[in-house]
């Protein structure tokens, strides 16, 4: 027995193949290109090698780079399992050459079978029942004559075709002089031969096919019959077995013919004799004989119980005595579908893009080499998985198969899996009736949202986004203009979480497969259906085909949002189902919209109110001047800022800067004079600080700039914080754009608590309350809350306001000190350990801890008084154990990406800044070594601990 094999594929047989292997305690060695580098055979395998780029001609169709991987692994044998290089006759001869296994047929045998017009003179001679056709064809003069002999239609065939590929059916002489020259391209650039012949089409023909396995001296045995009718431009697409409506006398026929055949070659291995069967009467013809295993194997394997891989590994190692034990004995019936990735609507246009989401049946096989996460690759087959199941009768398999196919979730890119779902529900399968050209007339209507244009970052989002996630660094995304996607929502009556379409400046174009009820709310982007204006801020319906058109922003405002009745149905990542671009997860793909995307839709609950309008005193104000209100951050003056500098920081009308996005708006006006000279060990500016969890919707300083975070920014920074936006009036810097104005307004959090909660209370019943009087202008209070003192404490803590909702507590002085770090974490574990309902998040830094919570549940000071109580029950620093582990990442040097970066730093945000025009020069200077490459030493020998975790740089 062989111990290790290698597999000459990819895919969902690659894995078929591994999982027999393992079994058998051999070895397996999987072939990838960069394309498949993260498929499941490749993570699987026991050894893996490339082969190279994408192109398939140069890697998994290459004999030599295929041989050469086994000879450089040690492979005793090759499995080429289905497709590439299976049937390859020059390839099995080379691998005897090489002195390596072919798991199959002779090559004499593959060359024999795999020429149609000498497979015919082979099964003519064995007694097989032949369709009339002819012989190889030499023009489309006598091409014409032998049709009229056989009789129109007929089938044009490429004699080294497979696969449905290089066939067609000509039903008059017209037809087949213009099939005639394409099909003999074909067949040439398919198989590198443009051999034709021709063969009589039968009308009501169901494909039927018989498994054989030969031990190579003679032993044939057939293992019983498939059904393979149901096929889509001669690809197959539903197998199940026994093939149903057969009589006993015909079924046994197609057996014994097979078996005739095999033995009249002494055939090797697993091969599969095609028939067209003829249920009008009653007759079979022989179709072709492959020299393979086939994709549709497990059927026979579910009713057999037999391991055909199994099988043909034996075979291979010269085990034979197994096979005169066999006996067919079939144990119920088996079903199987193609899961592909191609869109059933686009006339099965092939599909590519990352699976995020995987949901597999329980107890049904699945033969799959996809899983959450991977990217499939426009370059190969697009057959995803097959699902197999098995029942006591063919009634009970096709409900089986029902309720599998119901449970099947694969997100992010389009298949074909609504298809099966219902081709396998249709009554002329549930009858046995199907025919080869069944599928051909199958009306799918398909459904879901085309994306004809995709606009400018154009994303799905949910309100409240991904929370509880910032202490890893994942922001919490989500709609900038949260109030916009909500009430649109609110409208069309759906759940508070339901996903909408967040759209920049200019909007996408979306054609509607079936009739849906929208809402388009937040900046007007003219909206067209069908060439006509319609409404925002109320319900409207769009029919099946209906295209729907959005444009450029027409006057104030930066982002448009449409919601749809039921919500837009994408996986949930951790949580929410908001696109985070940058961190590639969550919404369509991980990614902004692109032309060809096809969106879909939850079941809605009700419909909604048709014309229902939202009321124009509900309607947001956009425009180019914005007022924001504001509560303390928790860095003012004096520590941080002067007084004059906060004075300066509210009277100003601030500029948004053209380099702003979802992670932060930047802002351009007066530099602030600081309180201070630097930031100490922090950093050279005075804006530096050593950490700092941020809110969405705080203001903080990088230099002397400030930046609006936004829901897709950083988590942790090390930059001065002196104001957060209060959460009423978040919605606002969502619609900011490049040239806006703003104005901050400080408030007291109890007016801001006041805003919050009757800004809920408008949403939920969509009527306006009266708006409050403008606040008093006053600078904010001291940006302390409370202290504890060192001695009272093991290390002095400072409680500082962060927004209405969350509490930044710092430790120690202003130092690096593994102890501060210590201290941050007993407190996150104690208060984790409590589980305290109004806590949403804790955001550890490097000597601080942020506290997210819920404010409208518990107050201020309430959440100081339980945190001042938990510093007095931590443990001695001396006492702790913290959880750690060691991570090896790679170090790339002077990389050409950094170098790009430091170059759009110095265009758009501190040209003179003193780290540029070169990192490493400053990092040199800085620290008085003699060299840059003193510089590398340092950093590619050191080990590092990382105590603090952010996840966006906004100074880049």
């Amino acid at each position: 027995m062989f111990d290790k094999i290698l597999i000459a594929n990819r895919g969902a047989i690659s894995c078929r193949i591994q999982r027999t292997l393992r079994n058998m305690n051999i070895a397996s060695v999987a072939v990838y290109t960069e394309a498949d580098a993260e498929s499941r055979h490749v993570q699987e395998a026991d050894e893996a090698v490339c082969l190279g780029e994408a192109r398939a001609s140069e890697t998994y169709l290459s004999k030599e780079a295929v041989i050469d991987a086994a000879i450089k692994t040690g492979a005793q044998a090759i499995h080429p399992g289905y497709g590439f290089l299976s049937e390859n006759i020059e390839f099995a001869r080379a691998c005897e050459r090489a002195g390596i296994v072919f798991i199959g047929p002779t090559p004499e045998q593959i060359r024999l079978f795999g020429l149609k017009h000498s497979a015919r003179q082979v099964a003519k001679g064995s007694g097989v029942p032949m369709l009339p056709g002819s012989g190889l064809l030499k023009n489309v003069r006598q091409a014409l004559s032998e049709a009229k002999r056989i009789g129109f239609p007929v089938m044009l065939k490429s004699t080294a075709g497979g696969g449905g590929i290089g066939m067609q059916c000509c039903r008059t002489a017209r037809e087949l002089d213009e099939a005639f020259a394409s099909v003999q391209r074909m067949g040439h650039s398919h198989f590198g031969d443009d051999g034709l012949f021709l063969e009589k089409f039968v009308e009501r023909a169901r494909h039927v096919e018989v498994q054989i396995f030969g031990d190579g001296g003679g032993r044939v045995v057939a293992l019983g019959e498939r059904d393979c009718s149901p096929q889509r431009r001669n690809q197959k697409v539903v197998e199940e077995s026994p093939a149903p409506g057969l009589s006993d006398a015909t079924r046994a026929a197609m057996q014994t013919t097979a078996v005739l055949l095999g033995e009249a070659v002494q055939y090797r291995s697993a091969g599969t004799v095609e028939y067209i069967y003829d249920p009008d009467t009653d007759a079979f013809y022989f179709l072709e004989m492959n020299t393979r295993l086939q994709v549709e194997h497990g059927v026979t394997e579910a009713i057999t119980g037999v391991d055909l891989v199994e099988w043909m590994v034996r075979t291979a190692a010269g085990e034979l005595d197994f096979l005169r034990e066999f006996v067919y004995r079939p144990r119920g019936h088996a079903i199987q579908v193609r899961l592909y990735a191609e869109d059933p609507a686009k006339n099965f246009q092939p599909s590519s893009g990352l699976i995020t989401q995987t949901e597999w049946p329980r107890h049904v096989r699945c033969d799959t080499w996809i899983e959450s996460g991977v990217e499939v690759s426009p370059y190969y087959d697009p057959m995803l998985a097959k699902l197999i199941v098995q029942a006591d009768s063919r009634s009970e398999a096709l409900e089986r198969m029902r309720g599998a196919l119901k449970e099947t979730v694969i997100g992010g890119i389009e298949t074909n899996l609504d298809y099966l779902r219902e081709v396998v529900a249709d009554p002329v399968l549930d009858r046995g009736e199907q025919t080869t050209a069944w599928l051909n007339a199958f009306d799918y209507r398909g459904r879901g949202i085309e994306v004809l244009a995709a606009g400018t970052q154009t994303t799905v989002q949910d309100w409240p986004g991904r929370l509880g996630y910032w202490d890893v660094g994942v922001p919490p995304s989500g709609p900038f203009d949260e109030l916009a996607l909500r009430l649109g929502n609110r409208l069309l009556g759906n759940p508070d979480r339901a996903a909408g379409l967040e759209m920049t400046l200019s909007g996408a174009t979306l054609r509607f497969r079936n009739p849906c009820q929208v809402v388009v709310c937040g900046a007007d982007m003219a909206p067209m259906l069908d060439g006509e204006p319609v409404p925002c801020w109320q319900v409207i319906d769009i029919p099946a085909g209906g295209t729907l058109t959005f444009g450029a922003i027409v006057a104030g405002g930066c982002r448009t949002y449409l919601c749809f009745q039921g919500g837009l149905s994408v996986p949930e990542y951790l949580g929410s189902r908001s696109t985070f671009t940058l961190g590639g997860f969550g919404g369509h793909g991980g990614r902004a919209l692109q032309t060809g995307d096809v969106l879909h839709v939850e079941k809605p609950q009700d419909a909604a109110m048709a014309g229902r309008v939202l009321s124009a005193s509900m309607v947001p104000k956009y425009g180019d001047r914005y007022t924001v209100r504001v509560t303390h951050g928790p860095h003012g003056a004096p520590d941080f800022l002067t007084r004059g500098d906060l004075e300066t920081f509210f009277e100003t009308d601030w500029e948004v800067h053209y380099n702003s996005s979802r992670t932060g708006i930047r802002l351009t006006g007066p530099k602030p004079r600081w309180a201070r000279s630097d930031g100490g060990e922090a950093g050279l500016h005075p804006s530096n600080i050593h950490d700092n969890a941020y809110a969405v919707g705080s203001v903080i300083f990088t230099g002397d700039m400030p930046i609006i975070v936004g829901p897709d920014g950083p988590s942790l920074g090390g930059f001065v914080c002196p104001a957060v936006i209060v959460k009423a009036d978040l919605w606002k810097i969502g619609q900011l754009k490049a040239g806006d104005q703003v104005q901050f307004v400080p408030i007291e959090v109890e007016e801001a608590e006041r805003l919050e909660r009757r800004r809920h209370e408008a949403i939920r019943d969509l009527v306006s309350r009266p708006s409050p009087p403008p606040p008093v202008y006053r600078l904010p209070k001291v940006t302390v809350l409370d202290r504890l003192i060192a001695g009272d404490v093991p290390l002095a803590v400072t409680y500082r306001p962060s927004g209405e909702d969350n509490l930044l507590i710092e430790y120690g002085p202003d130092k690096l000190d593994l102890a501060s770090r210590f201290r941050v974490q007993a407190l996150m574990e104690r208060l984790r350990a409590e589980r305290h309902p109004a806590i949403r998040t804790l955001t550890p830094g490097i000597r601080s801890l942020q506290v997210h919570y819920d404010n409208l549940k518990m107050s201020r000071g309430r959440m100081c008084a339980l945190l001042r109580e938990a510093e007095h029950s931590l443990p001695a620093i001396d006492d702790m154990e913290v959880a750690t582990r060691i991570v090896h990442l790679p170090l790339s040097w002077n990389d050409e990406q950094c170098r790009l970066a430091v170059e759009k730093y110095m265009q758009s945000v501190w040209a003179d800044a003193p780290w540029c025009p070169d990192n490493l020069e400053f990092i040199r200077r800085i620290n008085g070594l003699d060299s840059i490459e003193a510089v590398k030493r340092i950093v590619f020998d050191a080990s590092y601990l990382v105590m603090g975790l952010g996840d966006v740089y906004l100074g880049a």
